[in-house]
């Protein structure tokens, strides 16, 4: 397997609060988009993923069946942190950060979701949104008051209906796959999804040429549309 990513402040933005997380070796990806003042997102975020490896040596233990509920702890234990982080330290006052996780084990594979990141399935030349977008607009696009189109144009497009740290408890979407030879995820940022729509990637990665070609491809189409927020792409490539 192959990973590929890249993370970056934008044209706009001072500073970058997205992490990304890759543990190959126990088979580990995650982004988290953080969101609170000075500075606060990136300490949000960064302490997702930093309480989130804590876990990894549990996760080794787990039988396969089991992983779900492990990684929900993981996230719940995460929320705690931030959470009381955020209470106690004025300067993380209102912090929260997105988290969405991608666990392979053998054949197995556990996406776990809070926020408005994504992670998408590229399968047999389709493309798959594994995620449902925890936000203000994302409801109204369900509930087909607007259009996606209307979106990401909307003004109150980073509300968020979930986060990490944002309340004293959280609810985790969690879902398991199969794992299929040519598999390819996606996990990102929302910096990047509200730039390149479903459409766009879909036509970019039918293009001829490698996935790094691919990748930087969306970079650079990223940036020339404006890039107001940071963004940040996770790719992991099974061959």
């Amino acid at each position: 397997m192959r990973v590929l990513s890249f993370s970056e402040k934008g044209c706009i933005r001072k500073n970058n609060e997205d992490s990304f997380l890759v543990l190959s070796t126990d088979g580990l990806y995650a982004v988290a988009d953080g969101m609170g003042g000075h500075r606060a997102g990136e300490v949000a975020s960064s302490t997702a993923l930093e309480e989130l490896g804590k876990f990894v040596p549990q996760f080794a233990e787990l039988e396969e069946q089991a992983l779900e509920q492990g990684l929900t702890e993981a996230f719940a234990h995460a929320n705690r942190v931030i959470y009381e982080s955020s209470a106690t330290e004025p300067e993380n006052a209102g912090m929260g950060t997105t988290l969405t996780v991608l666990l392979i084990r053998n054949a197995e594979v556990v996406i776990a979701h809070v926020g408005d990141s994504r992670a998408y399935l590229w399968r047999d030349e389709g493309l798959t949104l594994l995620t449902t977008d925890h936000s203000l607009v994302g409801e109204l696009v369900r509930l087909g008051q607007i259009s996606p189109e209307e979106a990401n144009k909307h003004p109150q497009r980073n509300v968020l209906m979930r986060a990490i740290g944002a309340d004293p408890s959280v609810e985790v979407d969690c879902q398991s796959l199969n794992l299929q030879t040519g598999d390819v995820f996606l996990l990102c940022t929302d910096g990047f999804s509200n730039m390149i729509n479903d459409q766009e990637l879909t036509e970019e990665f039918l293009e001829p040429g490698s996935w790094e070609e691919r990748l930087e491809r969306l970079r650079q189409l990223t940036l020339e549309r404006g890039a107001p927020d940071n963004f940040t792409a996770l790719c992991c490539i099974m061959e």
